[in-house]
């Protein structure tokens, strides 16, 4: 039997739902669970507080922050200390973030599984792992992106990146008939990119899953130490603020609300854990813009093609291709006036890359005073001490491709000249004064096999409970160093099958 997309905000009265499970967030690890299950025979609900925005891929970029991503792409991991604050997006509608991706998918690194299963998690060796990813990367279509599709502002760092001895590596993305018109982070107008809500959320209603948006999860319900479903509050659908009640009862329960707000809800629940809301790791960015005197033309080709990884291994430290669009760049350009006027008439001469580290998971999530979370992210004195060796490394490159010019994510620093970039004080830089955004929440439910370090076993199942799961890049046990999508996605189809094997 068919299932059902409905927005529980233009529902009258109270919502009241019964299933075998109730999966909350529709994200990259939620649909691939939902999907899974639904597929085996199970009755299941999906709840998602955002709303279903089927056309996301042909609203303009502030149409798209404003209906799509969460707090309008504001939210903010405060930084403490020396440490930067990080901006971090994510996405608030029918499959969450993967439908905001620039589609990039990478497995999980084989240092970081053995690193995992050298803490006890004898189950997530390359070996035991790959048939999940191979499962994944066939039901989203991963594929390399042609080299002919790199922008010229990829070209231009690649070449500077092989004088310096390496050589960018193709992207793997999960795109099929993709025509790199680069607006990939704000939904793809060609439904090219085969994100959640597109590869596998219509598999889960075709076999009989009910999808409800704007439903925001309150907390789960228990019977004893059994979980028997979830409740919470409908969002008016023009004002978007908690209204009527509903509730889910169900035999199982799967939390995929991410790691921003996976903590919040199980504190609600009544639980804790000492690493709870712990842990959190952001694979903090910094793009370097490099100023040609030709025209680059950025934003023609894949928004993220190619990635060199030459430092990633020993020093933690990935470049990954990236394009933002022309408004967005010109508002990040220094100067006032005549001179940001001056710079912005140029932005046809500029190219962008991105470094992203490989981090130690020092960021924590903390109850907020309202349905927000409360992030914060203090660096450790090793990944603060890479900040400036990886922007020094990325203008280095620029300067070796031939560009007359770098901006730096410092606020307030002028243009940098290969000369004046010598001399310039990089490593005396307050953290405050980086721009640092990321797109990549992950831990602060951590897999394990020790209740006093970890929210959840190697099943996704949290300790001391029946029948409640977490199954979202919360669950990371580490920081992985390279952008999560395909990660996630693969240890919830682990998740979700080890779940349809106990029956029901």
């Amino acid at each position: 039997m068919a299932g059902s997309l409905q927005s529980a905000s233009r529902l009258d009265g109270e919502l009241k739902l019964d299933c075998d499970v109730v999966v909350v967030g529709s994200g990259a690890g939620g649909a691939v669970i939902a999907t899974t299950l639904a597929e085996a025979g199970y009755d299941v609900v999906v709840l998602e507080e955002g709303p279903h925005v089927p056309y996301t891929g042909e609203l303009r970029p502030t149409e798209s922050v404003r209906h799509t991503w969460r707090d309008g792409a504001v939210t903010l991991a405060i930084g403490l200390g020396d440490s930067p604050s990080i901006n971090v997006t994510a996405g608030r509608c029918l499959g969450g973030s993967s439908t905001l991706t620039g589609g990039v998918c990478f497995r999980i690194p084989e240092h970081v599984l053995d690193g995992w299963v050298h803490a006890g998690l004898s189950e997530l060796t390359p070996e035991k792992m790959a048939p999940w990813f191979d499962q994944v990367e066939q039901d989203v279509h991963v594929e390399e992106v042609p080299v002919d599709m790199r922008s010229r502002g990829t070209q231009l760092f690649g070449e500077g990146y092989a004088k310096l001895g390496a050589e960018l590596k193709p992207m793997r993305r999960n795109t099929r008939g993709c025509n790199g018109c680069g607006r990939c982070n704000f939904g793809c107008a060609h439904k090219a990119k085969l994100s959640v809500d597109i590869a596998y959320l219509p598999r889960a209603v075709a076999a009989g899953a009910r999808l409800y948006t704007g439903c925001l999860v309150g907390k789960v319900e228990f019977a004893g130490t059994r979980a028997t479903g979830v409740s919470g509050r409908i969002l008016d659908f023009d004002s978007q603020r908690p209204a009527r009640a509903f509730s889910v009862r169900a035999k199982r329960v799967v939390l995929a609300a991410g790691a921003m707000f996976n903590p919040l809800i199980l504190w609600k629940s009544g639980l804790d854990f000492p690493v709870l809301g712990r842990h959190l790791s952001l694979h903090p960015s910094f793009r370097v813009i490099g100023r040609f005197d030709t025209p680059v033309r950025g934003w023609e080709g894949a928004m993220q093609s190619a990635y060199g990884d030459r430092y990633e291994r020993d020093e933690g430290m990935l470049f990954n291709s990236v394009f933002v669009p022309n408004g967005v760049l010109a508002a990040t350009m220094p100067g006032f006036g005549n001179n940001h006027a001056k710079l912005c008439e140029q932005i046809d001469h500029l190219g962008i890359f991105g470094g992203m580290l490989h981090d130690d998971a020092t960021g924590r999530v903390r109850r907020g005073f309202g349905r927000e979370p409360i992030m914060t992210y203090r660096s450790s004195p090793r990944d603060r001490g890479r900040i400036p060796v990886l922007l020094r490394r990325m203008a280095d490159i620029w300067f070796a491709a031939g560009a007359k010019e770098i901006f730096l994510p410092v606020f307030g620093a002028p243009a940098q000249t290969p000369d004046s970039m010598k001399h310039f004080p990089l490593e005396q830089v307050h953290g405050r004064k980086l721009e640092c955004s990321s797109q990549h929440p992950l831990g602060t439910c951590q897999m394990g096999v020790d209740p006093q370090r970890s929210v959840v076993d190697d099943h996704g199942r949290v300790w001391g409970t029946q029948g409640l799961y977490v199954g979202c890049g919360s669950v990371m046990p580490s920081s992985l160093g390279v952008n999560p999508q395909l990660a996630i996605m693969t240890m919830a189809l682990r998740t979700a099958t080890l779940m349809a094997a106990e029956g029901k």
